[in-house]
C-alpha cells in the first residue's frame, strides 16, 4: 500500500486553474463518495480551499495517474495541460506534506490558521463517508497534533502578516476597549470580510457595512450582526464611527476631506481611526492632517508586515527542524503495524498448518497406528510443512538477492556461522 497525495495550489498553480479545480460545496459530498469508489483507493480524503485541491489516498496502485485522471475528470480539467501544476507526494513526503499544510507552513500567508480548521472539516468528511481508515485516521489527527504543538512552541502565528489583520492589531493599540467601539465598513470584498471578523472576535458588536451593491453588504451585515447601508449614504453615518475601514476597487475617493472633517466636528472631537486598505486608495490622504483623524494606508502597514513575516519565516524554519522528529514517529508506527500484520499472517498460516497435520494426526490414531509413530509423523510433517517455503524461496534466489535472504534468515532464527544442519526428510524428498 502508498500513502499518496495529489494536488495544486497557490505555488504551482495559478487562480484560475485552482477555482476550477475546487470542489463547490454543493458537489463536495457526492465527489467524495466517487473518489471512494476508484477501485485502487482503500481509504480517501479531499482538502479543497481557494489556496489548493489535494487528494489524499492509500492506494494499491502502481502510479499516480488514476488519481490525476480522476480529479481532471470530475472537474472538467484536460489532463495533459493540468500535469505540470500537479504535485505528487508518497508515504514520507506525504507525512511531511500533510504536517506542513496542518501547520500552515506551506499557506500562502505563512503561518495562517484557517487552514487546520479546513483540514479539520475534510478529516470529518472522509471520516462520515467511510473514507478515513487506520492510516489515513493516524495521519491527520498527528498533523493536528504536530500543527499545536507548532503553534505552542515557536511564534509562527503570533505576528500578523495581512494588511486587515495588521490594522486590527494597530486598532487595539488606538482604544483601550473595542466592545464600546463602532466600525464601518465600505466595500464588501475579502479584504473587508476578514477585517470585520477580526474585529468581530476582538469584541467589536456594532458594524455598519456599505458597498456599491447592497445586497452584497447586506449579506456580511448579516453574518457580523450589523446593518447595511447604500454607498452614497456614506457620509450621513460617518459620525457613528470610530473605526472606518475601506477596501474597494474605485477609480478615485470614495470619501473626501471635508466629509470627514464634517464627522469629527459631530463627533466633538472624538478621535477617529481610519484604514485605507484600497490601492488606488479610497479615502483622500489630506483627511490625515485632521487633528482626529488617524489614517493609515497600505504603505504605512507595510512595513510592520514585512518585520512581521520575518518573524514568521524564522518560526518557519524553526517548526520545519521540529517536523523531522514527528515524520518518524508516524512512519515507525506504519512500519510497526506493516510488521503486526505480517506476524498476524504468518500465525495465522502457521496455526492453519497445526490443524491440519493434528487432523491427519487423529485419523492416523483412529486407524489403531502407534502412538509413538504418529507423533514422528506430526513432528516431522509439521517441520517440513512450516520450512517448505522458507526453503525453497532461499534456493531459488540469486546474486545479492539470495545474500540479503540469507542475511534476513540468519537473523530471523537466530543462527550463526558455525551453525550446521542435518538433513532433513524434505531435503531426500
Amino acid at each position: 500500500m502508498t500513502l499518496l497525495t495529489v494536488g495544486l495550489n497557490h505555488i504551482t498553480a495559478p487562480l484560475s486553474v485552482r477555482e476550477t479545480a475546487a470542489f463547490p460545496p454543493e458537489q463536495f459530498d457526492s465527489a467524495l463518495d466517487d473518489f471512494l469508489r476508484l477501485p485502487h483507493v482503500h481509504e480517501g480524503a479531499i482538502l479543497s480551499t481557494c489556496n489548493r485541491t489535494e487528494l489524499y489516498a492509500v492506494t494499491d496502485a502502481p502510479g499516480d495517474a488514476e488519481l490525476r485522471h480522476w480529479l481532471c475528470a470530475q472537474r472538467g480539467l484536460n489532463d495533459d495541460a493540468m500535469a505540470r501544476y500537479f504535485y505528487i507526494h508518497r508515504d514520507r513526503d506525504t507525512v511531511r506534506h500533510s504536517l506542513r499544510v496542518a501547520a500552515g507552513l506551506d499557506s500562502m500567508i505563512l503561518g495562517e490558521p484557517q487552514i487546520l480548521g479546513q483540514m479539520k472539516n475534510a478529516y470529518r468528511s472522509a471520516r462520515a463517508a467511510r473514507g478515513a481508515g487506520p492510516l489515513l485516521t493516524r495521519l491527520f489527527e498527528h498533523s493536528f497534533a504536530v500543527a499545536k504543538q507548532i503553534r505552542s512552541q515557536t511564534e509562527i502565528g503570533a505576528n500578523p502578516v495581512s494588511v486587515a489583520y495588521a490594522g486590527v492589531s494597530l486598532a487595539r493599540q488606538i482604544f483601550a476597549d473595542l466592545s464600546e467601539t463602532c466600525a464601518m465598513f465600505i466595500g464588501a470584498g475579502e479584504t473587508v470580510d476578514l477585517a470585520a471578523r477580526y474585529l468581530a472576535e476582538a469584541g467589536v458588536h456594532r458594524m455598519i457595512f456599505a458597498n456599491r451593491s447592497v445586497e452584497r453588504a447586506q449579506s456580511l451585515a448579516t453574518r457580523y450582526h450589523g446593518y447595511a447601508i447604500a454607498l452614497e449614504d456614506v457620509a450621513a453615518h460617518l459620525a457613528e464611527a470610530d473605526m472606518l475601514v475601506s477596501s474597494t476597487a474605485a477609480p478615485g475617493y470614495l470619501v473626501h476631506y471635508d466629509q470627514l472633517r464634517g464627522a469629527v466636528k459631530k463627533r466633538r472631537r472624538k478621535p477617529m481611526f481610519v484604514l485605507d486598505l484600497a490601492v488606488p486608495r479610497d479615502i483622500d490622504p489630506a483627511a490625515g492632517e485632521l487633528e482626529d483623524i488617524y489614517l493609515y494606508s497600505v504603505d504605512d502597514l507595510q512595513s510592520v508586515i514585512d518585520d512581521n513575516r520575518r518573524s514568521r519565516e524564522k518560526a518557519a524554519a524553526l517548526a520545519d527542524g521540529m517536523l523531522d522528529v514527528r515524520i518518524e514517529e508516524y512512519i515507525d508506527w506504519l512500519d510497526s503495524r506493516q510488521a503486526t500484520d505480517t506476524i498476524r499472517q504468518l500465525r495465522d498460516r502457521a496455526h492453519a498448518t497445526r490443524e491440519d497435520v493434528l487432523a491427519k494426526a487423529q485419523r492416523r490414531l483412529a486407524r489403531g497406528e502407534n502412538a509413538e509413530d504418529v507423533l514422528a509423523f506430526v513432528g516431522r510433517t509439521l517441520t517440513n510443512k512450516l520450512m517448505h517455503e522458507p526453503s525453497a524461496a532461499l534456493r531459488k534466489a540469486r546474486g545479492a538477492h539470495q545474500q540479503e535472504l540469507l542475511t534476513s534468515a540468519r537473523h530471523l532464527f537466530s543462527l550463526n556461522d558455525g551453525d550446521s544442519s542435518k538433513t532433513t526428510t524434505e531435503d531426500n524428498e
